[in-house]
């Protein structure tokens, strides 16, 4: 029998926790995002974590740019942020117009107030093993779900499928830290169903189905889906199909809602780094 690694169910603990804590705050933290473009996606999920934000007590304010906004005008905007006392956490929404280097953007963003964990100096202490301000927001969601289900990760076999800088390699990274075997698989991996067969935890972030009957798995296998996305008839689909792992994460209600629940740490995190409550 298969248990449900409940997203949802985590999500609301931990947002009651953070309401708690947010309510004794004489000051609130202030989440600024920027939102470049018009992909409608980008748009649906900046206004629910404004609105998010907003419901556990986090000031929010959402900073609107057309496709065509230059780099530079995204660049000073983030400078200004970061100059501003009043702007704790600072997350620039994803993808960027096509025509804008998301590496430029991306670390301009001050270490201290990077709730997305993406500058080059917080990625760059999470995989020379020290603690950045804070970690990315999906893997630190995956670690938070594998641990409320009292997952043992010391000594495991850990197979991360996907080597994408948002999840995969942060993930993989994570897992490492605390003491899993790592295997990193993609695209050019040779005999992925053979490794999947050794694995007692699986995270697969690739956005199509990879692993699905014909992988035979281990008994006590823990699968954690992050891929999502729609087929032709419209259904909203994950990575991972008719299998019976011992733990499976569902798609959706699984990974998803660990995000926005790490999002909402982390801007608290940050503005109480250094501080006492």
């Amino acid at each position: 029998m298969t248990t449900i690694l409940d997203g949802k169910k985590l999500r609301d603990k931990i947002f009651e926790n953070l309401k708690s804590k947010l309510d004794k705050m004489p000051v609130k933290p202030t989440l600024a995002v920027i939102l470049a473009g018009d992909d409608p996606s980008s748009r649906i999920y900046v206004n629910n974590k404004k609105k998010c934000a907003e419901k556990l007590g986090i000031n929010s304010i959402v900073i609107e740019y057309p496709s065509d906004v230059t780099e530079q005008e995204l660049i000073e905007k983030i400078q200004e942020l970061n100059a501003d006392e009043k702007i704790t956490a600072i997350l620039v929404q994803l993808p960027l117009p096509e025509h804008i280097n998301k590496s430029n953007v991306i670390n301009t963003i001050l270490p201290q107030k990077d709730v997305d964990g993406l500058t080059t100096a917080n990625s760059g202490k999470l995989f020379a093993g020290e603690k950045p301000y804070v970690y990315p927001c999906t893997p630190k969601g995956i670690l938070l779900l594998l641990d409320e289900y009292n997952i043992e990760l010391d000594g495991k076999h850990a197979v991360v499928i996907g080597r994408s800088n948002l999840v995969g390699k942060p993930v993989a990274q994570m897992l490492l830290n605390r003491n899993a075997t790592v295997t990193m698989c993609h695209s050019h991996t040779k005999n992925l169903a053979d490794i999947i067969k050794t694995a007692d935890i699986v995270v697969s972030a690739v956005g199509k189905n990879v692993v699905g009957e014909k992988n035979i798995i281990k008994n006590n296998c823990v699968i954690v889906d992050v891929g999502i996305f729609r087929d032709e008839s419209g259904k909203v689909r994950g990575d991972v199909e008719k299998v019976s792992p011992a733990y499976l994460s569902p798609v959706p209600g699984g990974v998803g809602p660990m995000t926005i629940a790490s999002l909402m740490l982390n801007t608290v995190e940050l503005f109480l780094f250094d501080k006492t409550l």
